[in-house]
């Protein structure tokens, strides 16, 4: 590419600021357009000489109306929405060339139940055992009987609702029935009600246990061009404890592995990534183009796969976006053109991503919003702006993680160190700021350490 190329970002949260700052940092003149006055795309932006198209990144005829007025080289999709209704449809439709996902091959995201068939119907390693249901009658005779499993939405919702329960201890075998069915209910009334372009509303999984990761990559819909190995953390609370949530944090390095994830265990998930690239080809009739993840857990089976993502993660995105080799640029034009081109690898660094959110996240978001932000001096770290606006001059949160802290060192816990200090420094005037000072520490490290092996010598044994 020559550089100067106009790119169209839909979105505006800190995963886009971190693509975005990356494009830019590669020539690209960077337009966006979203709901909410991102400051960090505004910079970019008014930098690279792009525009500010404010609407909503879900609706197809709004953000087509954005692209027919600047006619931009390239439209990159950020988050998962658009993609599940017909933005990347209606754009390509219409000539224009998009990294991102059709709203077919997006179901891979949106449909946790076609990401499970379509792994048994091609014979995909990773799969695990899986239930679903269309309502609660249904899933009430199967609770009745379910020892250990996962509770899920269906469909993708943003994290919320998922739900893993032990039920080992037969004195409270009763209590435990109790709860299933309490919070297969409440995915029902609460988190689904407001979905109905999915059938299934309810999928129960077998429960597993051990250490996650995420895989990312680059796709034009036959060749795979994988990312370094990022592990989120979903719970709200230090300790893995507390609500599932969007992400709290990240770790990621040195390089492209973890200190706890062999390179056999990421290139399983390389594997499966390209499998299920394939097979959403030959079930779809169109070939996946964009950015697709997989969420890996190593398990006493094996590595198995939690589910998939039709984007880049959030936060999982700032660590690679910062760390990745290579012209990303021209890696995602060429996918989009159908013809990936790309030579990426991972610096030899470690990165520590901290997500701070206001108290309420994630699930009193209404108690979360319109607080306003203050963000202190940050040395050795950048800050990457997520669910936040710009009203009268301050910054506004509008109900979820409002700011993500970057730090790279050599190593993951000073990585952590630096990412804490910044972290720290992030307020929320008159109300209290929620974030987990103990990813990527000691302990963290040490726990992940441990469970891993223990994970790959039952494995062993059973293989034995």
């Amino acid at each position: 590419m020559s550089g100067g190329e106009k790119v169209l970002l839909v979105g505006g949260g800190s995963r886009e600021h971190a693509i975005g700052e990356r494009l830019v940092r590669e020539g690209a003149s960077l337009s966006f357009i979203s709901s909410n006055l991102n400051p960090g795309l505004l910079a970019l932006t008014k930098d690279s000489g792009g525009e500010y198209f404010k609407g909503s990144p879900t609706d197809p005829e709004q953000v087509l109306e954005a692209a027919r007025k600047l006619k931009p080289d390239l439209i990159v999709i950020g988050p998962e929405e658009p993609q599940f209704r017909g933005v990347v449809d209606k754009l390509k439709g219409n000539g224009f060339t998009v990294f991102g996902a059709t709203s077919k091959a997006a179901e891979i995201e949106k449909s946790k139940v076609f990401a499970r068939s379509l792994m048994k119907k091609y014979g995909i390693k990773g799969n695990l055992e899986f239930w679903y249901f269309e309502s609660w009658s249904e899933a009430l005779e199967f609770l009745e009987r379910a020892g250990n499993v996962a509770i899920k939405p269906a469909r993708q919702a943003g994290g919320k609702g998922v739900k893993v329960i032990s039920d080992m201890q037969a004195y409270l075998s009763e209590e435990k029935k109790r709860v299933k069915e309490i919070h297969a209910k409440r995915i029902l009334e609460e988190v689904m009600a407001k979905y109905t372009d999915i059938q299934e509303k309810l999928l129960i999984e077998e429960r597993v246990d051990g250490v996650e990761y995420t895989v990312q990559a680059f796709t034009d819909g036959e060749k795979v061009v994988p990312l370094p190995a990022v592990q989120d953390n979903p719970h709200l609370f230090e300790f893995d404890i507390g609500p599932e949530t969007g992400g709290m944090g990240t770790v990621q390095g040195p390089g492209k592995l973890l200190p706890f994830i062999t390179e056999e265990e990421y290139n399983f998930a390389v594997e499966v990534l390209e499998q299920v690239v394939s097979a959403i080809a030959k079930e779809t009739g169109e070939k996946y183009v964009g950015a697709i993840s997989a969420q890996m857990m190593l398990t006493s089976k094996g590595p198995v796969v939690i589910e998939f993502y039709s984007r880049l993660g959030d936060p999982e995105a700032v660590n690679v976006m910062n760390v990745t080799d290579g012209n990303v640029l021209e890696a995602m034009f060429s996918a989009a053109q159908g013809n990936l081109k790309a030579n990426l690898s991972a610096r030899e660094v470690a990165s520590v991503v901290k997500c701070v959110a206001p108290m309420g996240y994630p699930e009193r978001r209404d108690l979360a919003k319109d607080k306003e932000v203050i963000v202190g001096e940050c040395k050795g770290s950048k800050i990457y702006y997520g669910a936040v606006d710009v009203k009268d001059g301050k910054l506004i949160t509008t109900g979820s993680r409002a700011v993500e802290v970057y730090a790279e060192a050599e190593e993951i816990t000073k990585a952590a160190e630096i990412a804490n200090q910044c972290a720290a420094g992030v307020k929320f005037l008159n109300w209290k700021s929620v974030w987990r000072p103990d990813i990527g520490n000691e302990w963290y490290l040490k726990k992940r350490t441990e469970v891993a092996q223990l994970m790959r010598e039952v494995y062993g044994l059973r293989n034995a």
